[in-house]
């Protein structure tokens, strides 16, 4: 499988790197990292800075690492460090080494120590709502904290005591002294270590005080010797503090650059708010196809190959936007529209009855597997007396301009006959049409009339005596508004969930080709949409599909008519 990156013009952080290889700072070399940390399972933001930390690597020649920040053992569980190696393969993507912020524990918490002995850092007794009334304001600098002063081998002994289990959670914090008085909060004597008596997934009980990300991420940084420290432009602010901490140290400075992270219509990223659409069980779980997460996205039948096209296609840009969805979908579908095969499934079954088709007959029929690959070749339908068709198909009272369906009007069957609807069969206690009857014309095999009559519509079908009985699930968008988070204050922003994110058919009508389909494989349901195989809930004999897309963005059409 092809990883290339599309072709793109020089960003500003490619710009900064030329500019870094041209004067030969770090001697031409490019290291770049991705840290997430593992307290949730990464989504499609995540996949932006995925595709553009390894991506400037593999186009640069350099190195990137995969870094777990795991410093907060209350919130971080193996399970996502599984989740999160898996989806970064899925993308593409290997690492050029593996590390953990735990690695560095020993080492940061001697970097500490050194501080300390410095005087550039305190073991301060403040709780943390003292810590945030002593922080000052916008216009009033901080005051500083009454164990600022404390004198370099109390404070050792102090750390060393908050290390050994001394104190209880939350009794003290070690804190770097700086400027109360700056403009930049981040500098008002930030926390680099709080006590937490928790296990950790990786060092266990070793630890009861767990550093900072501000005093973990930049250390860990030059531990790697990491050339580009990428991040998204909430930490713009938190630079200072960056540098201040390496050269505070005299380590290897490595450069954080900020960029904007990816925001979309119709979704939240944030991982608190998706952890409480799972907890709250407004969705079946992290890798529900309705979430944003890269788990989600996969199940429902997303490719990596369209997940990277896409990410080029944005770019990256200093400056906080938001993307359409459609253009996420636009991506998926035009890589689809070359990869994945075409076939006939009948999502809201009609029967019809061709009356002048010989009954026991079944004759096989030529179809082409994809019209953009030449190479995917053709396979065979079955076609019999009984068919079923899509009930939006037929009208009654058709209306002007419909060219589906109707009595006394001829229709194509996609790869097939012309039929022409002769009879209408209703139920009598309630008037549904339960079936129609037709007549074909054996001249018309292929869908072309000899005479060179016009028929104007095709329809798809499925042979009912070999159809392959299916559920198939339509999603949609998780939320029914562009924007779900924009709401008053006091309004939760879940009262903006889509009832219909998830319609679920349950006795769909596919052709019997779909019968051996793999969980994971992607098909084009003509006429229908884009649609795979569900990797969990899909068994032998039971096959789920998934909607990955639609042929058409019909939100759009929504929107415009409203």
């Amino acid at each position: 499988m092809s990883t290339e990156e599309p072709t793109r013009p020089v960003d500003f952080i490619r710009a900064i790197i030329n500019e870094d290889n041209a004067s030969g700072k770090h001697a031409g070399r490019v290291h770049t990292r991705f840290p997430p940390e593992p307290n949730g399972y990464l989504h499609i933001g995540h996949a932006k800075s995925i595709c553009l930390n390894f991506g400037i690597a593999r186009e640069y020649g350099g190195k990137c690492n995969l870094r777990f920040d795991d410093t907060n053992p209350a919130k971080e569980e193996q399970e996502y460090v599984d989740s999160i190696m898996e989806d970064v393969r899925w993308l593409g993507f290997e690492w050029d080494e593996l590390h953990y912020a735990s690695d560095y524990f020993q080492q940061l918490y001697d970097w500490a120590v050194k501080l300390i002995k410095e005087g550039k850092a305190y073991v301060c007794d403040l709780t943390g709502d003292q810590v945030r009334e002593t922080r000052g304001t916008l216009s009033e600098p901080g005051k500083n904290s009454p164990f600022r002063d404390r004198k370099p081998q109390e404070n050792l002994e102090l750390f060393e005591q908050m290390k050994a289990g001394k104190f209880a959670d939350g009794a003290r914090t070690l804190r770097a002294k700086i400027d109360m008085a700056s403009p930049n909060f981040n500098l008002r004597d930030p926390v680099m270590y709080r006590i937490l008596h928790a296990e950790h997934h990786r060092t266990g009980n070793q630890w009861c005080i767990y550093p900072m990300y501000d005093w973990t991420h930049g250390e860990s940084d030059s531990l790697e010797r990491i050339t580009h420290s990428i991040c998204t432009l909430e930490f713009e602010n938190h630079r200072p503090l960056y540098d201040w901490y390496v050269e505070a140290l005299g380590i290897f400075h490595p450069q954080q650059i900020e960029f904007a992270r990816l925001n979309l219509t119709y979704m939240v990223m944030s991982k608190r708010k998706l952890l409480e659409l799972v907890r709250d069980k407004h969705v079946t779980g992290w890798n529900d196809p309705r979430m944003p997460t890269i788990a989600g996205i996969r199940r429902r039948g997303y490719t990596p190959e369209a997940m990277r096209a896409f990410c080029a296609e944005i770019g990256v840009s200093k400056y906080d936007g938001v993307v359409e969805i459609n253009v996420l979908e636009n991506a998926v579908r035009a890589d689809l529209n070359k990869r994945a095969p075409r076939v006939q499934a009948v999502l809201h079954p009609l029967k019809v009855v061709i009356t002048n088709y010989p009954e026991g007959q079944v004759e096989m029929l030529d179809a082409v597997n994809n019209p953009e690959d030449p190479a995917a070749g053709t396979r065979q339908l079955p076609f019999s007396r009984e068919l079923y068709v899509e009930q939006d198909d037929f009208r009654e009272v058709p209306p002007k301009k419909f060219y589906r369906l109707t009595v006394g009007q001829e229709v194509r069957l996609r790869w097939g006959y012309l039929i022409r609807c002769t009879d209408v069969v209703k139920d009598p206690a309630t008037g549904e049409v339960k079936e129609l009857h037709c007549t074909y014309d054996p001249a018309t095999r292929g869908g072309n009339a000899p005479d060179g009559r016009k028929v104007q519509g095709t329809i798809h079908w499925v042979s009912a005596e070999h159809a392959l009985s299916a559920e198939v699930r339509l999603y949609d968008h998780l939320f029914k508004v562009p924007a779900p988070e924009d709401v008053p204050a006091g309004v939760d922003y879940k009262t903006n969930l889509n009832p219909e994110s998830l319609v679920t058919l349950k006795d769909c009508k596919l052709e019997p080709s779909l019968a051996q389909a793999e969980p994971g494989t992607r098909f084009q349901f003509e006429r229908v949409g884009y649609f795979c195989v569900d990797t969990v809930d899909s068994k032998p004999g039971k096959p789920v599909f998934n909607r990955t897309v639609s042929l058409r963005d019909s939100w759009q059409k929504i929107e415009k008519k409203g």
